[in-house]
């Protein structure tokens, strides 16, 4: 549908009535670690503006968060690679219906999240094929397409370039940076200083795979099913940390964050691999073997400082034993995965002995700080 308006006043008056739309009461607010999104109609005139015929059309009112930065994001902004993904898997991923900078509108999908399809335990056959069919089709997008990279990105191929890269990211924009505030609560709990360090000597050298586009965050909550003439298929959303680079990252994020356990996890492992094969990229799953568990490694020693982080913002203020219970256990979990990985030799903390340092923590940051507690929904 078209509009006869001057492209400026055009973007002035879809971004006036958003910005109304999305102030208005009668939407669903759901909030993830990167973003706040309103679940609203579109209603007229936002509807006509952006060539769409019904009102009642849901849209997805997107609104970054300020965060904890824990995971790299080399794109700012999310609509330029919705719009080269979109073009690609359509019907696979949200539309980008406007973007402003600050915030931006996006398709709803209809449908169900495969959290609440699956909430957990085994995934089960189909869902797994339709995932690594999925990882497949992404893997088809051209480089040439997408935005600009870093000047620092390691070439088209290197995959311990990629990896080292990450590791930089982990140990310059994370660990550092939050050392001031959780330093002794990092050092409390067992993580050495020099755990990236330690990673990355104990890395054997890696199968040069070609390079792919990633969405490093494909798990059950970002995925949703839904339903058409054709039958199921699944839609992915939240694309904002996609990166460029060894496609192993994905699926080591991907079986990590889906928590499928050693059975299920050697049967993706297999589709995704079977897939990439049947799309003409075997390329891809050269090293697989080998290389993938130095993936989930470090998937599990990177994710030790943000979910200990997370851990202790979750605590509130004057934190019972219940609470410090509950994020003894999360920390407790993100060491013992950890432990290998890191190489850590050192007795493990038991979870009273996590929770007294939570507890200790909680009380020396609130004193250093003088100022309400920060909300653990601001934490990624």
């Amino acid at each position: 549908m078209s509009h006869p308006l001057p492209r400026r006043a055009h973007l002035f008056l879809v971004r006036r009535f958003a910005e109304a739309r999305r102030h208005r009461r009668d939407g669903v607010v759901v909030s993830g670690h990167h973003n706040r999104n309103v679940i609203a109609p579109l209603r007229q005139p936002l509807a006509l503006l952006l060539g769409i015929r019904s009102g009642r059309t849901l849209a997805k009112f997107r609104t970054p968060l300020p965060t904890v930065e824990v995971v790299p994001r080399i794109w700012p902004r999310e609509a330029e690679v919705l719009k080269v993904v979109g073009d690609r898997l359509r019907g696979q991923v949200p539309r980008c219906l406007a973007d402003f900078g600050d915030w931006s509108l996006h398709d709803y999908l209809p449908g169900r999240a495969l959290a609440q399809e699956v909430p957990e335990g085994a995934l089960g056959a189909r869902w797994r094929e339709l995932l690594a069919e999925f990882f497949a089709r992404l893997a088809a997008v051209p480089r040439d397409a997408l935005p600009p990279l870093p000047d620092d990105w390691p070439a088209d191929g290197d995959s311990r370039g990629f990896l080292g890269w990450l590791a930089r990211f982990t140990e310059e924009r994370v660990h550092r940076p939050n050392r001031p505030r959780f330093g002794t609560l990092f050092d409390a709990v067992g993580i050495p200083r020099d755990a990236v360090d330690r990673f990355m000597a104990a890395v054997p050298p890696l199968t040069g795979r070609p390079f792919t586009l990633l969405h490093t965050d494909v798990h059950r909550a970002n995925v949703v099913v839904t339903r058409g003439p054709d039958g199921e298929r699944l839609s992915v959303i939240d694309w904002e940390l996609a990166l460029y680079g060894d496609p192993l990252h994905d699926l080591a994020t991907h079986l990590v964050r889906t928590d499928y356990d050693k059975t299920e996890q050697e049967q993706m492992v297999r589709c995704w691999s079977e897939a990439m094969k049947r799309s003409g990229r075997a390329a891809l799953t050269a090293g697989l073997d080998r290389d993938l568990p130095v993936y989930l490694g470090f998937e599990y020693a990177q994710s030790v400082f943000p979910d200990v982080m997370r851990a202790a913002l979750s605590l509130p203020d004057d934190p019972g034993p219940r609470h410090l219970c509950r994020a003894a256990a999360r920390v407790s979990r993100a060491m013992s995965r950890a432990r290998e990985p890191l190489g850590l030799v050192e007795r493990p903390l038991d979870e009273p002995e996590l929770a007294e340092a939570l507890r200790a923590w909680r009380e020396e940051d609130e004193g250093s700080r003088g100022k309400p507690y920060e909300r653990a929904d601001r934490a990624e």
